[in-house]
């Protein structure tokens, strides 16, 4: 059910309603018994829970096979270091003070 929001046209109070959408608005304020009018609010927003949430989440396995194929067969070869490049300290530079 939605969370309708009212203000009181009289004392200003604010409250919260749920309602069903058939439901008419609520006209009467619960504190002052005075009019009341529905408040225009952007609502809850959405909540995307998971790992993730993208383009292909949603295509078909005959796609996923094809584009893995592409990827393994576009894919470069990794630069593997040499043992002596490996075993080298890093160089540091000396620190300036200015």
């Amino acid at each position: 059910m939605p969370t309708y929001q009212y203000r009181c046209l009289d004392c200003s109070y604010e409250f919260e309603e749920f309602q069903a959408i058939s439901d008419p608005p609520l006209t009467v304020c619960p504190v002052c018994h005075g009019k009341t009018e529905r408040i225009i609010t952007g609502g809850a927003g959405l909540i995307f829970k998971g790992s993730g949430f993208y383009i292909t989440d949603h295509r078909s396995s005959q796609y996923k096979a094809e584009a893995a194929k592409e990827n393994k067969s576009t894919a470069k070869p990794s630069k593997h270091k040499s043992p002596k490049e490996s075993s080298k300290p890093p160089t540091t530079s000396p620190a300036t003070s200015s």
